[in-house]
């Protein structure tokens, strides 16, 4: 009996993460597949409409950072929550709202559902034993991500297409925007209910030992440690171009598809953006299995980092997602939208190749402190999602299309700092020796560092 409770404690409040972590995307990006109305009703330009992208990302560095800590303290239940509910609220008010700057401001908050992420991976972990845990986590991560293509794009401009009207949005006076008001106000209802459901049916561990050892945390002088060694720092700005990239890329692409090619269907022009969102959310897990494949097997796939077997795979990757981004400008310069669309396909296959296989890195390299790192990894990783959509629809751009190749450039220091860590002499001590802090507070001994 103790035995199936246990069983069903865990798949329930692994769904419960996953729905929150889907949830919380679909809300992040909900704006994205509606930029032609938003901007029609609020005058804006493809810049503003850059501008409001970024906006909705601006909030989720800083707060994943801070509620990694908290989740620690107060727990999962309490946290996802209170988050939700959070989230919830700014949604509603931002489908309501009539000014431009009520708008924005209530969409920053709103973007707080990208903190969810990690909630979830902390109350995963609460739950799953080690052996099994990649596997939850992959499962999470990956329908999770997928909440941005088969909720964002694909479902809510179907549901929410142009000319939507219902007893609450049918009124005169919502009637020119009816649709993503809609959008916005039912995504942020539901988000109120799951946070009611997520305190009533949520545990926060499987055991109050557990919970106690969690709670325990860690102090401020050892986060700054562990967040200067050389593996957090390349694995956070690794994350930036992948991680960061698909942020932007959700919010990007419904505009790019439209603006650039003058596709005018929301529904269609939010398809062809879905096929991105789909690949980067549901391939990550194989990112991760490669990483597991080629360490197990001692595959030496590329022979400059010899023995350094998650490293070379992950390394790969980023090179990957890099040449992509040219790829992009290439195919958008051809004129041929369908090009495009499979250009950005492989775009997010290259983003969920290189998640999976960080967070492979990330309890391989910091075992001891895999949590904290992820907080880390993932809090600085939406950076990007901040960073790149300046880039895509900046106004001095010849077109819509040189924006991809421009990000791929900024990719190529990245790369230069991941190609160092990853030498076997730097890797081995990768999660010693770092910036700026050089003594552990867990023991007295100098850690070796070649600042």
């Amino acid at each position: 009996m103790k035995l199936t409770s246990l069983l069903y404690g865990k798949y329930r409040n692994l769904l419960l993460a996953t729905a929150m972590f889907n949830l919380g995307f679909v809300i992040w990006f909900s704006f994205a597949p509606f930029t032609g109305e938003i901007a029609r009703e609020f005058g804006l330009s493809v810049a503003d409409l850059g501008i409001v992208a970024s906006a909705a990302i601006v909030a989720v560095p800083v707060g994943r950072i801070i509620i990694g800590p908290l989740t620690d303290r107060f727990g999962a239940d309490v946290t996802a929550s209170v988050t939700l509910v959070t989230v919830g609220t700014f949604a509603i008010i931002s489908a309501f709202a009539q000014s431009y700057e009520v708008f924005t401001v209530s969409r920053i908050i709103a973007s707080l559902a990208g903190i969810t992420f990690v909630i979830g991976i902390q109350h995963v972990a609460e739950w799953f034993e080690e052996e099994n845990l990649g596997t939850a986590e992959g499962i999470f991560a990956g329908v999770g991500n997928a909440g941005a293509g088969l909720g964002a794009y694909f479902t809510l401009p179907r549901i929410f297409g142009e000319g939507y009207t219902d007893p609450i949005f049918g009124s005169a006076f919502l009637a020119t925007s009816s649709n993503w008001r809609a959008a916005f106000f039912y995504t942020g209802l539901l988000a109120i209910v799951l946070g009611i459901v997520y305190y009533v049916f949520g545990d926060a561990a499987k055991s109050e030992k557990k919970r106690e050892a969690t709670r325990a945390g860690i102090s401020w002088v050892q986060w700054k440690f562990i967040a200067t060694r050389y593996g957090a720092v390349v694995l956070s700005v690794a994350y930036i171009m992948t991680f960061g990239l698909e942020l932007a890329m959700n919010g990007w692409l419904g505009t790019y598809y439209r603006e650039a090619f003058g596709q005018g269907d929301i529904v269609i022009a939010a398809t062809f953006a879905a096929t991105f969102s789909i690949a980067a959310g549901l391939l990550r897990p194989i990112g991760g299995y490669v990483s597991d494949l080629v360490a197990r097997k001692e595959m030496d796939i590329l022979p400059w980092f010899e023995g350094e077997y998650r490293n070379q795979w992950t390394f790969t990757t980023l090179v990957f997602v890099m040449l992509t981004m040219f790829g992009m400008t290439i195919a958008g310069l051809t004129g041929n939208i369908y090009l495009a669309v499979v250009a950005g396909f492989f775009v997010g296959m290259g983003c969920a190749f290189s998640e999976g296989a960080i967070f492979a890195q990330v309890p391989a390299m910091f075992p001891n402190n895999s949590g904290s790192v992820a907080g880390i990894v993932g809090g600085v990783g939406t950076v990007g999602g901040v960073v790149y959509p300046l880039a895509f629809s900046a106004a001095f751009l010849p077109n819509y299309h040189v924006g991809y190749a421009i990000v791929g450039a900024s990719m190529i220091p990245i790369i230069v700092l991941t190609a160092w860590v990853f030498q076997p002499r730097i890797s081995e001590v990768a999660n010693e020796a770092g910036f700026l802090v050089s003594t552990d507070p867990r023991s007295p001994k100098e850690i070796p560092s070649d600042d």
